[in-house]
């Protein structure tokens, strides 16, 4: 597979069971090959979307003071404000050319978990921007959906009952992240990208895109590709943790943003990871005398945090984030 598919997945949500296994062939398919695929028929509104990088453009153009108010609260919760330089997903090349808001899945204050201050449990925090909080929780609230509909199909496609993902995606470490690449004029430092290259932590990744290019993907053969903007899809990627539960049948591709030279490039990226608690353990799907058990079980939990230290290692939330994560 040359190109990234592109996949209309109406018939999971409403289709009949017949359809929706046509669509889950297709994702598996893409899945297997490039790990990478846009979607179409999704159901998110466009005019919610719009109000999504409308309110998020302006939190970017807030003063830095009414940003950091709202900073990061380190990996362990993985919420807030990350400023410019602030992490490098290839943690070998210079920190990443842009700028990062975090939030989490929204807890009741009297939620046990958040009480106990468990693992990636922590209250969001947020900006003084009227409309933000209700903007930025309603599109939570749809994108997860949507990504729970995605892992019916996986299911389907891998041969497991379409609900087996439900019970474990009901309660989980989620992100929706808000970025923002400035538009470079100097030459950047040796290997320094918007985004370095990297391959995403979770189960499965749902991207927004504005106007603006420079997303590419690396293909098996090792080329890049570019990722052209298709208005209204989404572009989705498998990311390790997924990859490691289907025990490598699934494949979380490497990907990095190229720095826009000529004008500010959003993106809204919403990455869905199992809960805290979810043991991930090889399919039995997926194991066969050809393909033996690659990995051992691991909570969701413990997964993410050996994912994201490395990430922070190198930065100004290096402190914080490694003692949120101990």
């Amino acid at each position: 597979m040359t190109t990234i598919p592109v996949i209309d997945v109406s018939p999971l949500m409403s289709g009949s069971p017949e359809r929706a296994k046509v669509v889950a062939a297709a994702l598996g398919r893409a899945c297997r090959e490039v790990g990478f695929f846009y979607i179409t028929g999704h159901g998110i509104p466009p005019e919610l979307r719009a109000k999504v990088f409308e309110s998020s453009a302006a939190f970017f153009r807030e003063p830095a003071s009414v940003r950091e108010a709202v900073s990061f609260t380190g990996a362990g919760g993985n919420r807030g404000y990350i400023k410019l330089g602030g992490e490098a997903l290839d943690p070998d090349k210079p920190a990443d050319v842009k700028e990062a808001f975090n939030i989490g899945l929204e807890l009741a204050s009297d939620d046990q978990e958040l009480i106990a201050r468990a693992p990636f449990r922590a209250a969001n925090v947020w900006p003084k921007i009227p409309g933000f909080r209700d903007t930025m929780l309603d599109y939570f609230k749809r994108v997860w959906r949507l990504g729970c509909d995605l892992h019916r199909g996986f299911a389907l496609d891998l041969g497991l009952a379409p609900d087996f993902f439900d019970d474990k995606l009901d309660k989980p470490i989620a992100t929706l992240r808000l970025l923002h690449y400035p538009p470079v004029k100097a030459p950047l430092s040796e290997g320094q990208l918007g985004a370095g290259v990297h391959t995403d932590y979770g189960n499965v990744t749902l991207l927004a895109t504005d106007g603006v290019g420079g997303l590419m993907v690396q293909d098996s053969s090792g080329r890049w590709l570019d990722a052209p903007v298709i208005p209204d899809a989404f572009v989705c990627n498998i990311g390790d943790c997924l990859m490691r539960w289907s025990n490598d049948v699934y494949v979380s591709t490497p990907h990095k943003v190229v720095s826009p030279s000529d004008a500010d490039r959003y993106s809204v990226a919403f990455f869905l990871d199992p809960n805290p608690d979810a043991m991930v353990a090889c399919l039995a799907t997926c194991i066969s005398p050809d393909r033996p058990t690659k990995y051992t079980p691991i909570t969701g939990a413990d997964f993410l945090r050996s994912r994201l230290e490395p990430t922070y290692a190198k930065t100004t939330y290096a402190e914080t984030a490694l003692a949120k994560t101990a």
